[in-house]
């Protein structure tokens, strides 16, 4: 991932040669069960009727988004269509996501589809993160995500791009790439979804949904933390017993539309990033 690519110092989206997770869904039912607004005019048996019918529909409901996984769960009926979601297709797979980690990078995937998405999510946040802008930690970066094929190209290609003063100083690092007294480098990458679009026995195609958090926190900052909002798009490859980058193509969005949040200060900013901790992606 080239210097600005989650940012909006960057170049315009392009191809660089070289170059899962699960969740729990509450699902609720598409009606209030408290019936909105309170009638006036209605008797006491016939309020307690219509409480005690919801009461047993929502139970009902539950239990039924909750069955297990057998074929009465997963196989359509009804007439419905073939590839309509079930009820476990958006649940958690329980599936460890990963068996180790390299320089702090989890790395050790399953070889499926699942280890590809937990793959991509996990080095979204690696080439997106600070670590990048220095040199010793950008190496083991490279050396742990991209397949070895590529690995020194790319090493090469991202030294010359992250060693130019111009872009450090317009983001406004020093030469070295660390931030002035005083203030402090955010560069987070935050997958929201993974997707798989191609895959065989021993590559991957996956999407990545991520929002971008970039700048510098501070009082005398002038690039402010600010946030972004990218796609971006893996080659993986199966290398050496675990996916590896190949390449990869990024584009803008999809951008939610902001809400009418009053921003946080400098020092609550500074605050939360050296106290919040990130996490493994798992799909």
């Amino acid at each position: 991932m080239t210097p600005g690519d989650e940012h909006d110092y960057r170049e315009p989206a392009r191809t660089e040669e070289g170059r899962g997770y699960g969740g729990t869904r509450l699902r609720l039912p598409e009606n209030d069960p408290y019936g909105g607004a309170r009638r006036g005019g209605r008797s006491s048996s016939r309020s307690l009727v219509t409480v005690v019918g919801v009461v047993v529909l929502l139970i009902a409901a539950i239990a039924f988004a909750n069955r297990g996984g057998g074929d009465s769960a997963s196989t359509p009926t009804g007439g419905g269509k073939a590839d309509k979601p079930t009820a476990t297709s958006t649940t958690a797979t329980g599936t460890k996501p990963v068996r180790a980690t390299s320089g702090g990078i989890p790395v050790g995937y399953a070889h499926d589809a699942q280890g590809a998405q937990s793959a991509a999510a996990n080095y979204a946040v690696a080439l997106g993160s600070a670590d990048m802008f220095l040199t010793t930690q950008r190496h083991q970066v490279v050396d742990t995500v991209y397949a070895p094929r590529v690995a020194a190209a790319r090493q090469s290609a991202l030294d010359k791009a992250y060693a130019n003063e111009t872009f450090l100083s317009n983001i406004g690092l020093d030469k070295d790439g660390t931030a002035p007294d005083g203030q402090t480098f955010v560069s987070r990458v935050v997958p929201v979804g993974t997707k798989v679009t191609a895959s065989s026995a021993n590559a991957a195609t996956v999407e990545v949904w991520y929002t971008s958090l970039f700048g510098l926190s501070g009082a005398a900052s002038t690039n402010p933390v600010a946030e972004s909002w990218f796609t971006t798009t893996y080659q993986l490859t199966w290398t050496d017993n675990d996916w590896k980058v190949a390449d990869f193509q990024q584009k803008d969005g999809p951008v939610p539309v902001g809400r009418d949040q009053k921003a946080s200060t400098a020092d609550d900013m500074t605050k939360a990033v050296e106290e919040f901790g990130g996490f493994t992606y798992a799909r």
